[in-house]
């Protein structure tokens, strides 16, 4: 019985995945009366459906990234769409009604996504609320598909659940209402590794059902686990994976963020030969620049 439970959540997916496009982002905010230049032209599309994890060292520009997705932070300049809503354009109420139906977030801390005088399924119970007329999962099967099952511990309030659990709890939440979108801030920061692999096999089963998937992310571990990795630094788009293969990402202005591991061997102001090669390609090779 249990066996067809578990297929029946995993059968039904979101309304309708939705896909990201980023042109030219740009996002700058006030910091101690100065201004911080968060992102600095991201270019950047994610199918729906795609899983998706967002790396890169603190300060990069990830999470105000993924609060531009969620409609928390206004962009300063250039065009985002998050399925069809121009996010420059939505009003503060149409913004507040695709968080409420068709994106859903979970923010950095789980208890920030709780409510602590509810229990594990009334939380779930609480979130599904806005969502009238939507054909909605019953909130047993929400809490199994991120891998709740126990009912004696789904029955508790956040504050006597793991840690593990607890974060596991804040993506049913973000998946209440069936969304098209999921964007998930640390999921697995200040987890142990069980606690942390538990929530990433949450992630895939959420893809799983069809729903797209965008975390933001410190752990390349965690970014091995996601069908796409994208890394931010500097304020842009740096590199792109695949199956654990990395890409150089080009600009518009024709920039190139080589990938980390390269940075040793070509640090920043390192002068580059460009070789055509007979195949169309191209060959980068540092030049011996002559001193005067």
């Amino acid at each position: 019985m249990t066996v067809v439970m578990q297929r029946s959540v995993t059968n039904r997916g979101p309304e309708q995945p939705i896909g990201v496009t980023c042109r030219g982002l740009v996002s700058i905010y006030r910091l101690e009366g100065y201004e911080v230049v968060a992102l600095a032209g991201v270019d950047l599309d994610i199918s729906p459906g795609e899983s998706v994890a967002l790396l890169g060292p603190s300060g990069s520009g990830k999470s105000t990234l993924l609060s531009v997705l969620a409609g928390l932070m206004r962009p300063s300049a250039g065009r985002v769409h998050v399925g069809e809503t121009d996010m420059v354009k939505a009003t503060e109420a149409e913004l507040a009604q695709l968080r409420s139906s068709d994106v859903g977030v979970s923010l950095q801390g789980a208890q920030r996504s709780l409510l602590p005088y509810l229990t594990a399924e009334q939380n779930v119970a609480f979130a599904q609320r806005a969502a009238v007329g939507r054909d909605l999962l019953p909130v047993r099967h929400v809490l199994e598909l991120v891998g709740l099952r126990d009912t004696s511990r789904t029955k508790l309030e956040p504050k006597h659940l793991a840690p593990g659990e607890r974060q596991r709890l804040a993506l049913a939440v973000a998946l209440a209402r069936r969304p098209g979108l999921l964007l998930a801030d640390e999921p697995t920061s200040q987890l142990d590794p069980d606690a942390r692999d538990e929530v990433l096999d949450a992630l895939q089963a959420v893809n799983g059902t069809g729903t797209t998937v965008i975390v933001v992310t410190h752990d390349p571990d965690v970014g091995e686990r996601m069908g796409r990795t994208v890394t931010i630094r500097d304020g842009r788009v740096g590199a792109q994976g695949r199956r654990g293969e990395e890409f150089a990402v080009v600009g518009r202005d024709g920039s190139i963020h080589l990938p980390h591991g390269l940075l040793d061997r070509m640090p920043p102001g390192t002068h580059l030969r460009i070789i055509d090669q007979p195949d169309g390609s191209a060959l980068l090779v540092p030049a011996v620049t002559e001193k005067p």
